[in-house]
């Protein structure tokens, strides 16, 4: 896999740190509400902090979809740049965050409806696409966006978008057929999930905990998505916010996702962006396989970017970069 040249990439707008996000729900039938954070549009003039090929009005509006266990606030980093180039909305999953957690519905073509009624309730994308062809204006389309668990879901999105899907950007996830790369079944994934009892211990510990993943880019937003992925009980400890059987359903999900029938059908531009942990050369043999059922497929390839020594948490390691890739088709 290629090593992203940062030389290339288009320049990352600065993070607008005074930013807040205005959450809302959008009601699926049977009444499922599914939770989103909208971050708004462009904040100052585009020519003067991004990008200058396309007006802000013309570009597709991102959504963003979180990995598993986590929730939409592990995009702030990201939405705060991207806000100030075009529209940005990041989802809780079903399951997940503030969003419900029904005992079934986590098949993909239910997620994928989930992530679309979000698109289309933000305004990201228009409801009735039938009067767009008779007007003088482009049609909205959109750019999908996941990390890991949410990767998979922006992919089955990104195939019932069809035409409407602008690009689809996969970070650290997406590529891999589950069974194959780690060699488990889904219950065996589930085990490897449990955090150790002292770190749940108590919220400071929880807290801690994720800060000594990196201190360097801990901050109020970081502790923000830590808070928002436990809940605190009253014997003091905390446990993971998402429900056991919403966690169940959304592993052997992933489990159900074959990389090699879905990414040869999105129509739109695919990147993939490459944590480093890879210890036995799997995930890089899955891209190839990812890669290879693309070109059968007549499809440009996949456009691969690998980050040596980052975490799988791109998003807080790296998010000039991931942002960077985001414009790179946001903006084209």
């Amino acid at each position: 896999m290629a090593v992203m040249d940062r030389s290339l990439s288009i320049a990352s707008p600065r993070p607008d740190l005074a930013a807040e996000p205005e959450g809302f729900v959008v009601v699926l039938d049977p009444g499922d509400r599914i939770h989103f954070l909208d971050w708004g549009g462009p904040s100052v003039p585009p020519a003067a902090d991004g990008p200058r090929d396309a007006p802000a009005a013309e570009r597709p509006g991102v959504l963003l979809v979180h990995g598993l266990a986590a929730t939409a606030w592990t995009w702030a980093p990201v939405a705060r740049r991207l806000r100030r180039v075009t529209h940005v909305v990041a989802m809780d999953l079903r399951g997940h965050g503030l969003s419900d957690a029904p005992t079934s519905a986590y098949e993909p073509d239910q997620l994928a409806e989930d992530a679309i009624a979000v698109a289309e309730g933000s305004g990201l994308l228009a409801l009735d696409l039938g009067g767009w062809a008779t007007l003088d204006v482009p049609e909205p389309r959109l750019v999908v966006v996941g990390h890991g668990f949410g990767a998979i879901v922006a992919a089955w999105t990104a195939v019932r978008l069809g035409p409407r899907c602008a690009g689809l950007v996969l970070v650290d996830g997406g590529w891999e057929h589950l069974r194959s790369t780690t060699g488990m079944e889904p219950e065996e994934w589930l085990r490897e999930l449990d955090e150790p009892p002292e770190v749940l211990r108590s919220i400071d510990a929880f807290l801690a905990d994720r800060a000594g993943f990196d201190p360097d880019t801990w901050d109020a937003d970081q502790e923000r998505a830590a808070r928002s992925a436990v809940t605190e009980v009253p014997a003091g400890h905390v446990v993971p916010s998402i429900r056991p059987h919403a966690l169940a359903r959304s592993v052997e999900a992933m489990f159900a996702y074959r990389p090699s029938d879905v990414l040869p059908v999105v129509a739109a531009p695919i990147v993939a962006l490459v944590a480093s942990a890879d210890e036995d050369g799997a995930r890089a043999r899955a891209m190839e396989e990812a890669q290879s059922a693309v070109a059968r497929a007549d499809r440009p390839p996949i456009d691969v970017r690998s980050f040596p020594g980052v975490g799988h948490n791109l998003m807080r390691y790296v998010p000039d970069e991931v942002t960077a890739a985001i414009l790179g088709i946001a903006t084209g």
